[in-house]
């Protein structure tokens, strides 16, 4: 089940921590920490969550931490994942846990890598610059087993794949950032307004950041754009600027295009529609709420 306990007492917090820092602490430190876990010290670990201890000394299978890692809790651990940790790398914490959780040496920080004159923080945004602030704020209630119980709409913000799934519509449409429901969401362009627990809502600096994540094409972690889900059914809200624009969004009028209720400037309006290969939406239907 584990590696001999002489290995086991080989591992310690040093052994660990660079994992942790590398796959975990994107969301789980400081202040904001989802449930309050902090896993940037050793001391963080121990604390646990305000749901209590998320490590049991000595006993890793009964540790919530193994289970989120491993998948049998839910949401799987790292949000970002996949690719989650290799299952060699779960077994370093297992064996970390088995062994007592020992401290080890010192854990040193690494210098940082000095930022380029010429970079912004836009430059290249992948799924783990905007993880955090869907950990932190949104998957409390879009998960399962969340706050409101079922993720709402179905809608899960636990993983890359599930924040781009089209599966039963379209809400992030890479390129388009005008297009996609989360942000128009998020914006309160779209309402209820996201998070619902906010006041406060997100900051404007977050907002930008995941405005610019999704035109640059909703990257994973790896910086791999997102597919295009051609033919994906889409729904927004908003309002009816000029003929035929919702807020800052063209829209695609056809022939084919069902008008109810004749829509006026300054409206609020539904739309229903179709995503094309561009990333344009061909409107299927528009009417007043």
């Amino acid at each position: 089940m584990f590696a001999s306990a002489g290995r086991a007492e080989e591992v310690t917090y040093a052994d660990v921590a660079p994992l942790l820092k590398e796959r975990c602490t994107l969301c789980h430190s400081g202040p904001s920490a989802p449930r309050g876990l902090r896993l940037d010290s050793l001391d963080g670990i121990k604390a646990g969550s305000e749901r209590g201890e998320v490590v049991t000394a000595g006993d890793p299978d009964n540790s919530e931490l193994i289970r989120r890692l491993k998948g049998s809790s839910v949401p799987r651990m790292p949000m970002t994942g996949p690719p989650f940790l290799a299952a060699t790398e779960i077994s370093l914490f297992e064996n970390w846990i088995a062994a007592g959780m020992p401290e080890g040496a010192e854990v040193v920080e690494a210098a940082s890598e000095p930022i380029p004159a010429d970079a912004t923080p836009m430059d290249v945004v992948t799924f783990d610059k905007v993880a955090a602030i869907l950990a932190t704020r949104c998957a409390k209630c879009h998960t399962d087993n969340g706050l409101m119980g079922d993720p709402p709409e179905g809608y899960r913000l636990t993983s890359y794949d599930a924040v781009i799934s089209a599966s039963d519509r379209v809400r992030i449409v890479p390129g388009n950032s005008a297009a996609s429901e989360l942000l128009r969401r998020i914006r309160g362009q779209a309402q209820p307004r996201m998070p619902f627990d906010g006041p406060p809502y997100l900051a404007e600096s977050e907002i930008a950041l995941i405005e610019q994540w999704i035109a640059d094409g909703a990257r994973n972690s790896a910086a791999v754009p997102a597919p295009m889900p051609v033919g994906a059914r889409i729904r927004l809200h908003g309002q009816l600027l000029q003929r035929w624009q919702l807020d800052d969004l063209p829209l695609e009028i056809t022939p084919q295009t069902r008008i109810d209720k004749n829509p006026r400037a300054g409206d609020r309006v539904r739309v229903r529609g179709t995503l094309r290969a561009d990333g344009s939406i061909r409107v299927d239907r528009i009417g007043t709420r």
